[in-house]
């Protein structure tokens, strides 16, 4: 009998004890969420292979979705801090037998792909807001 999804987890987590298990269940929503939106996209009904770089921007689609500004947070409480940490948790999959690859995916395909501070922290900062002009004629009453 095969293991579940979750023994798998802890086996890996037991080996790798970088990432929290959570990030794993994460990475395979990411995945199905992105599979799913290129199929809709494709114009055949064949599942194809999803590239690192698509799956990348899969998973920062949906971390946005999931977790919005929070997102840097939980990743951070993951162990989770650049594209490359992505890619170990994707081919601890592999290794682990949950997640296919083919010849030319590799853990390379994950390096420095996005900043999370510009991806994940940038968009949910306050903008500096200019001070309103002063009209010369409020200046003026003043200075009378």
């Amino acid at each position: 009998m095969n293991p579940s999804f979750q023994e798998t987890v802890r086996d890996i987590c037991k080996k790798d004890t970088r990432y929290h298990p959570d990030a794993y269940e994460f990475i395979v929503e990411a995945l199905d969420v992105t599979v799913k939106k290129l199929n809709r996209c494709q114009s055949g009904h064949h599942p194809r292979h999803v590239t690192g770089q698509e799956l990348l921007e899969g998973i920062k689609e949906f971390a946005l979705d999931e977790f919005g500004p929070l997102a840097f947070t939980v990743f951070s409480e993951w162990g989770i801090h650049t594209t490359e940490d992505f890619g170990e948790i994707v081919f601890n999959l592999v290794d682990a037998g949950r997640l296919g690859k083919t010849e030319s995916d590799s853990r390379d395909d994950f390096k420095q792909v996005y900043d999370f501070n510009d991806v994940f922290v940038k968009p949910y900062e306050p903008r500096a807001v200019d001070p309103a002009p002063r009209s010369s004629a409020r200046r003026r009453k003043r200075e009378a």
